[in-house]
């Protein structure tokens, strides 16, 4: 199947706009069969390339003048906020839309502002104990053609799909889950409306035939479904027992109810939190659709470890135990650490101000139990200014390592630090996986 890709993209005038990690996967995949095809690179960056069929646009400029190209293959991390759209528009594609055009029905695509790794994770892992032809994808790291000539009639795609990834689509997966909507990701949406309008697409598509899940309890995403009328069949998860009809997903006493029969019940597992509980349903209502033994699935969800630098349990050390949640680039997922964990003692957050609104973060950390705040720049010396006249120690430094000696000396012993920035990384860091590199390195006093 994977052939009628290559089909699309014979004897066109390609562009690669972007050539990081799936940008250079991308020409990977076009090199294997279209060994001498012309192909223009554009980035902003210098790119080397011994390819004597590779043009390149690159610098400052590298947007100008794509109406050109039969076809816009477009990275996720390139924005196009700031150009007109008019004339290219129906030209951009993206790896996603090139699998979804040939792979739609063998896809369950899963986005949301927060969640969506973990979810994707245990979802794919949940089939994968039931079913050998399944693979992991998306936005969690894995570009969807590195292996795309595996798959086949009977595989699984379980895609982790962000909102870069989203914004151009005009097919959208057979199941498809939203978690949540939250702020986020404005500098390169260049609107909270517009960022939303992106994740939306992956139900926007989909037909009569396909299943769209989602959290009727997110305002944000209740009021965008009550607005478009969405043609899959709809299944609306709560994390209370209100407002039941068809297909409803709702939770009681621990157990997970899907209209009157339980799917799940609660217990010990290796992700903690009520926002992993919540979850959990988004996954026990994929394993119903696809006919699975739900108990075996409800096992193995439960035995599921999470990813790295989610809530990560680093160990303790002279009697505190550090946490390592650099994953949480927004204020509701550092909320949702906090109350996971359940004895944090010391918070260390801040980073890129991104423009969204940090109130209610700053209230939710005024009542809560936490004795120290740890703040580092941009966004936290904004917070830690706003709450400098209540009974909070407030500290401020300027890098992770001053972050984290403070840390070491003020926490309290048999309580837990926990580093959850509530912004991006990429100020200072790379990206939020080099942070979180650095701190587990800072407590451990290993190199990692």
């Amino acid at each position: 199947m994977y052939r009628k890709i290559i089909e699309k993209l014979k004897n066109k005038n390609i562009a690669i706009l972007g050539f990081g990690k799936e940008g250079k996967s991308t020409y990977n995949f076009i090199r294997r069969y279209l060994k001498e095809q012309k192909l223009t690179i554009i980035d902003k960056n210098p790119v080397e390339t011994n390819d004597p069929n590779i043009e390149l646009v690159i610098g400052d400029n590298y947007l100008n003048n794509l109406d050109k190209y039969d076809l816009i293959i477009k990275s996720p991390g390139i924005s196009l906020k700031d150009i007109d759209l008019s004339n290219i528009k129906d030209k951009i594609t993206s790896q996603l839309e090139l699998v979804l055009e040939v792979f739609k029905n063998n896809i369950i695509g899963i986005t949301g502002t927060k969640g969506k790794s973990t979810t994707t994770l245990l979802t794919y892992e949940m089939i994968k104990d039931q079913k050998e032809d399944v693979y992991l994808l998306g936005n969690i790291g894995i570009p969807l053609l590195d292996d795309v000539e595996k798959y086949n009639d009977n595989s699984t795609l379980v895609i982790e799909m962000s909102s870069h990834q989203l914004e151009f689509i005009k097919v959208s997966p057979h199941i498809a889950v939203i978690l949540n909507l939250f702020q986020d990701h404005l500098d390169h949406a260049g609107s909270l409306e517009h960022y939303h309008d992106n994740k939306m697409n992956i139900f926007k598509y989909q037909t009569k035939d396909d299943y769209a899940i989602y959290s009727e309890d997110n305002e944000y995403l209740r009021k965008r479904m009550e607005g478009y009328n969405y043609q899959a069949k709809k299944y609306n998860i709560r994390f209370d027992n209100e407002n039941i009809r068809e297909n409803s997903v709702r939770i009681k006493d621990k157990k997970v109810y899907l209209n009157n029969e339980v799917i799940y019940e609660d217990g010990k597992r290796l992700i903690i939190g009520d926002h992993n509980l919540k979850n959990i349903m988004f996954v026990m209502t994929i394993a119903k659709i696809l006919n699975l033994d739900l108990e075996r699935a409800s096992k193995k969800v439960k035995e599921t470890k999470g990813l790295k630098y989610r809530m990560e349990y680093i160990g303790e050390f002279n009697g505190i135990k550090y946490y390592n949640d650099t994953i949480a680039t927004i204020p509701d997922a550092t909320i949702s650490a906090v109350k996971a964990i359940g004895d944090v003692n010391t918070l260390i957050f801040g980073g890129l101000d991104r423009g969204i609104d940090y109130q209610e973060f700053i209230e939710f950390l005024k009542t809560s139990e936490i004795e120290n705040l740890v703040c580092m720049p941009t966004t936290g010396t904004i917070i830690g200014k706003e709450l400098n006249n209540t009974n909070k120690s407030i500290y401020f430094v300027e890098t992770l390592k001053e972050a984290y000696e403070l840390a070491k000396e003020k926490t309290k012993k048999g309580t837990s630090c926990l580093l959850s920035p509530a912004a991006a990384s990429y100020e200072y860091f790379k990206n939020f996986e080099e942070k979180g590199m650095y701190f587990e390195k800072y407590v451990t006093g290993k190199d990692i």
